[in-house]
């Protein structure tokens, strides 16, 4: 009789024992490759999240910035230009420049390369006697954001007033009578209001905007302003003082006044909501991290708990085998049957214990584990879609699985295996 005949005998005959064995092998697989399965899921569904919320985060930074760049709008620009020879005193005072430069200088700051400069606004002012109204007034000559050549265009500040429209504060509107519509005589010129801004409480309220070349007819002033503001880049790394340089070398009889303070709060705001972006990726990592940690440290306890169990309870079975099958042992030795086939006898069926165990239980744990991968999803612990069964499925742990069980389950049946065989069949057939 062959060995395998053998071996499919003894199964049959102790199938409680051979079940029992199996279950084991089965649990132990199972635990196994359920939190195996489950890490992987984890690890799939963690790197497709963790690309859309790298978007996520991207496009929560970009509106946060945006939303800081509108919110500081309010500041206004932080970079004035005035020519060199003129006189602070009598511009901080009087609120206006008396010295003027040629209006081609906004076109030739626009066109440079210095990166800190945004927003060039070339402008001409004015506190006049508004004689028509009877009314002091700033009047400001403005022709609009000139645009950078080489660089993606910015989305301007302040809109160009065109030609024969004005453009007036509110307290002005309110005291000279003004309506948007109306067509009003400024110095002998006709201006259609095309725009009463709302109230600001300041300078603003009391002035009118009117077009820079306007502006220039009408105080003979062709081709000259009085005033450059600009917006110093928020992200650059060069000082303030460097691009001072930068400008004052490009525009020869100028001198620039850096408005720090405006600046310094609009970096800080800006800066602070890219911030935010970045913070609210790094939690969203860290809580992924840390529930990956939660099942390692699971893992790393009740795999080889479970594992242990196992090898201690094919033993167990494999010496309760040996035990109960005294008399058929002493009755194979006396027919002839050597000690290595006992030995192959029994190590055989504990292969077959650890083959059975190990398939069916791969299947449970993994079915298990795609299950609550999904129920994980549907409750919204990892959001981002279940892995899905073929991602989950993993080749290299069915072939791991399948070799180390049969091996674990052989080697725990080893010692029972030899003390069967080494047991003199007339003593065992004497006593049993």
């Amino acid at each position: 009789m062959s060995i395998w005949r053998l071996i499919a005998k003894e199964i049959l005959y102790r199938r409680l024992n051979f079940a029992l064995a199996a279950l084991a092998v089965l649990v132990a697989v199972g635990s196994l490759v359920a939190v195996l399965t489950l890490l992987k899921g984890h690890d799939l569904r963690a790197e497709g999240i963790a690309e859309v919320q790298s978007e996520r985060a991207g496009e929560i930074g970009n509106g946060l910035q945006d939303d800081a760049r509108r919110i500081t709008l309010g500041l206004g620009y932080n970079v004035l230009i005035l020519h060199e020879n003129q006189d602070l005193g009598e511009f901080y005072t009087r609120g206006q420049a008396s010295q003027t430069f040629p209006e081609s200088y906004a076109d030739r700051l626009a066109q440079s390369n210095i990166i800190l400069v945004q927003h060039v606004l070339p402008s001409l002012h004015r506190r006049m006697e508004w004689p028509e109204k009877k009314k002091q007034i700033i009047l400001v000559g403005a022709r609009g954001e000139v645009q950078r050549g080489h660089v993606n265009p910015k989305k301007p500040l302040i809109q160009p007033v065109p030609p024969g429209e004005m453009i007036v504060g509110d307290v002005l509107a309110a005291e000279a009578g003004l309506e948007v519509g109306q067509t009003v005589s400024l110095l002998g010129r006709e201006f259609k209001v095309t725009k009463i801004h709302d109230r600001r409480g300041d300078e603003d309220d009391y002035t009118a905007w009117i077009n820079l070349a306007d502006a220039q007819a009408m105080f003979n002033q062709p081709g000259e302003i009085d005033t450059i503001l600009a917006l110093s880049c928020f992200c650059a790394d060069a000082t303030l003082g460097t691009m001072d340089e930068q400008i004052t070398r490009l525009l020869p009889d100028t001198r620039v006044i850096s408005l720090e303070h405006e600046a310094a709060i609009r970096r800080a705001t800006r800066a602070s909501a890219g911030q935010r972006a970045e913070e609210f990726l790094a939690l969203d990592e860290a809580g992924r991290e840390s529930l990956r940690a939660e099942r390692e440290a699971l893992a790393t306890w009740v795999i080889p708990l479970v594992v242990i169990g196992c090898i201690v309870w094919v033993g167990l079975m494999a010496l309760g085998n040996v035990r109960a099958r005294r008399p058929e042992i002493g009755i194979l030795r006396a027919m002839g049957v050597r000690g290595g086939q006992v030995v192959a006898i029994f190590l055989g069926r504990a292969v077959m214990v650890g083959l059975i165990g190990a398939v069916i239980g791969y299947g449970l744990g993994f079915a298990v584990a795609a299950v609550w991968d999904a129920r994980e999803v549907g409750e919204g612990a990892l959001a981002g879609g279940p892995a899905g069964t073929a991602a989950l499925f993993g080749p290299g742990l069915l072939a791991a699985v399948l070799a180390l069980a049969p091996v674990l389950s052989a080697a725990a049946s080893l010692v029972p295996a030899l003390l069967a065989a080494q047991e003199d069949p007339a003593t065992i057939l004497r006593e049993e």
